[in-house]
Formats: C-alpha cells, structure tokens, sequence
C-alpha cells in the first residue's frame, strides 16, 4: 500500500458504536487526539443494567452501519456481562470490539486491573458517568429511593467502593464519595484516566 493510499485510507470514516456510558470519554479523546475519521453510535446506556440487550442491539447497529454503505466498524465495548455473545457478533461481522472484560478494566487498564483483581474482587466499581448519574443511573432504576432496604440485599458483599476517576473534578469526586456513603461502603479513589480506551481508538484509524 502507498503511502498516499494510507493517507485516503485513515481519512475514511469508522463508525463506532459504543455504550452510552462512555460517549463523554470517546469525544473527548477524539477531539484530545484529532480522530476526525470517527463517528460515534451510542447504544443505550442502561443496558449496562441488561447485558442481554448488548449483543442482539450491537448486531443491529452494524447491519444498520453496513446498509449505509459503512464498512470500517468498530465496537466500543468490552464483554460487558454478554458472557461471550458479543464476541460472536464481532466475528459474524469481521469487526473488533475494545479488549476487557468491562470498561473498569479498560478504564484502569486491562493487565493492571487483572493484577489487583484478588485485592479488588470485593469492591464496587464507579467510573465519571456512575458518579455523575448515580441517582438516575444506579438508586431509582434499583429501587433504593423507594425501598432502601433493598441496598444491604444488593451490596452486602462489597467491601468497599473504588472510584475510578477519568478527570480529576472535586466535584465528581464528592458525589462518588456520597455515593459510597449511601451505599454504606468504604471509599478509595484512583485517577485512572482513559486507560486503555486511548489506544483502542487510535488504533481505529488503521482499520
């Protein structure tokens, strides 16, 4: 390939389609970075809340993607709770998807969050988005406001709540703390950052 061909060829456009709770991180990283070749598709973020959703919903999308004549695609999600499901819809379509098993493993990155994962197995997570929407996102659809009892029967078994920040806003960081508050658990934050999202969407300009 010539270098005017790669030239044309990283100019084309990748349709992303992505989970709604990572929209934010995904622009800013593109305007951070000038990715200009991607369009972002964002799938419903409750479906963090109905993995089964995922999979069948980011089948569609790529149909959808390649009707439009779209056939540089890439899938911003990890596994997500599909248990291997998307997988499959990614190999039916020849496309990739991010590497990880959730996004508070990419967030973190994938080989420092499988090295702690002994010391953090008990812990609930919490990203920018989830710090952001708790009460929307996290205490009505559980019920919590209207049945809090119901909050030892969901997170009796966490320990503690980790905070993994994508910016470092006070703010953010004062709703996770009363976030963990609610939830009766022990706070830690770590500034994580974009962690592995960064070079998975760079790397979408090779497609």
């Amino acid at each position: 390939m010539t270098l005017q061909q790669k030239s044309t060829k990283s100019t084309q456009t990748v349709r992303v389609i992505a989970c709604g709770m990572i929209a934010r991180e995904i622009l800013a990283i593109q305007e951070q970075f000038g990715l200009h070749h991607i369009d972002l598709k964002c799938l419903p973020a409750i479906y963090h809340h109905y993995p089964d959703k995922i999979a069948p919903a980011v089948d569609r999308a790529i149909v959808k993607a390649k009707a439009a004549g779209i056939s540089r695609i890439f899938v911003g999600y990890a596994d997500c709770g599909t248990g291997g499901l998307l997988d499959r819809v990614c190999e039916k379509h020849g496309v990739e998807r991010i590497e990880g098993p959730h996004c508070f493993s990419f967030y973190a990155g994938n080989a420092a969050f499988g090295a702690q994962w002994e010391d953090d197995m008990t812990s609930f997570f919490m990203t920018d988005f989830l710090a952001r929407h708790f009460e929307a996102f996290m205490v009505k659809p559980l019920g919590l406001d209207r049945h809090p009892e119901l909050r030892d029967m969901y997170f009796s078994n966490y320990t503690k709540m980790i905070y993994m920040a994508q910016t470092d806003d006070p703010a953010l960081s004062r709703k996770a703390e009363a976030a963990a508050a609610f939830l009766g658990l022990a706070y830690e934050r770590r500034l994580t950052g974009y962690g592995d999202l960064i070079p998975a969407l760079t790397a979408t300009a090779a497609l």
